[in-house]
């Protein structure tokens, strides 16, 4: 898939928004759908689904939490990223569990978002290639059931637990900033030191060795990476 294939829909009531994300995206080489609201959203998506939705959570008909959780429970696969001026963990976590791929909050770069959007593209690609377990090691992680085991043993984690390490295996083989990681999970106004205890806390977990981690390594000052997936 090129990006000249790639259909977009920007579900967005608000035009300037919209207008941005057309401009932009379309320089990036995108085709770029637009839908004002949820119901418009539903009818184009039934008609023929685009190959991605960037979904704003403010809409005027329905609210954009449950607009994502009616496609995850209609079996829609293709990759959604969240656009919000909200910050708060509560959305951005909620957003996240109920099925989005990403979560952009506004203001946004247009490049960071492009980014993002190629990201969510290969991670949903690689996903239809394969069942939707990623196995690194003797770690495994089950994204459809939330199953992480070490050999054959299952892992109890905490919500943050595993959230850091959904994350992590999304963009594993790639250094994700500190900051990303807050952002996403905190929102972005948590201190850094909070995230170090929780990912001390899962390669307590996971790792045989804490001390020398073999699939959660540090990148002095900038911030961890993930072991790459084992190729099959």
């Amino acid at each position: 898939m090129t990006v000249s294939n790639v259909k977009i829909l920007v579900v967005d009531d608000e035009p300037a928004i919209r207008k941005l994300l057309r401009v932009g995206l379309t320089s990036e080489g995108y085709a770029v759908l637009e839908a004002i609201n949820a119901r418009d959203a539903i009818s184009q998506v039934a008609e023929g689904p685009p190959d991605l939705i960037l979904l704003d959570l403010g809409l005027p008909d329905m609210a954009g939490h449950d607009l994502l959780a009616k496609w995850r429970s209609d079996a829609l696969e293709l990759p959604i990223v969240v656009l919000s001026s909200r910050t708060d963990e509560t959305g951005i976590v909620r957003a996240l569990e109920t099925g989005a791929d990403d979560y952009v909050t506004k203001p946004f770069g247009m490049k960071e978002l492009a980014a993002r959007i190629r990201v969510a593209i290969r991670h949903r690609l690689q996903q239809q290639g394969e069942r939707p377990i990623f196995k690194t090691g003797e770690l495994s992680v089950d994204l459809v059931k939330r199953i992480v085991k070490v050999a054959d043993n299952e892992v109890k984690l905490s919500p943050k637990e595993y959230d850091i390490l959904r994350i992590l295996v999304q963009y594993a083989g790639k250094v994700i900033t500190h900051q990303h990681l807050l952002n996403q999970i905190w929102g972005g106004s948590t201190d850094v030191q909070y995230l170090r205890v929780y990912v001390r806390q899962l390669r307590q977990k996971i790792e045989r060795i804490p001390d020398q981690p073999q699939y959660i390594t540090t990148e002095t000052g900038v911030g961890y990476r993930l072991r790459e997936a084992e190729q099959s």
